[in-house]
């Protein structure tokens, strides 16, 4: 039987699509975690409690909540040896805005 995997070093272009079932959510914190093949990547968002009433209620409000609830809105997992081109593609994005802003 033929070996049918491409050779060495061969590549092609790619071509990016998002599809439109794919859902944009805000995240606020996340989690990494690993392994030793691959890092968890989980995003969660952080609404703030809705409190009402006069200063005092609400200062009283807070007083009494043990925690704010963090929603998970996304988990990606990456193999260990992309991760450095994850990091680097990060980098690289953080720098350029960070240097279009400092330009306004």
């Amino acid at each position: 039987m033929e070996d049918r995997a491409p050779p060495v070093g061969w590549s092609a272009p790619i071509e990016w699509h998002v599809s439109e079932h794919v859902i944009s959510r805000y995240a606020t914190n996340l989690v990494v975690q690993h392994t030793q093949n691959e890092f968890i990547i989980s995003f969660f968002e952080v609404r703030p409690p809705l409190v009402l009433g006069t200063p005092e209620e609400v200062r009283e409000q807070l007083n009494q909540m043990k925690s704010v609830r963090a929603e998970c809105v996304g988990r990606i997992i990456v193999a260990a040896e992309k991760m450095p081109d994850f990091v680097r593609v990060l980098q690289a994005n953080l720098e350029t805005y960070l240097s279009r802003r400092a330009e306004e």
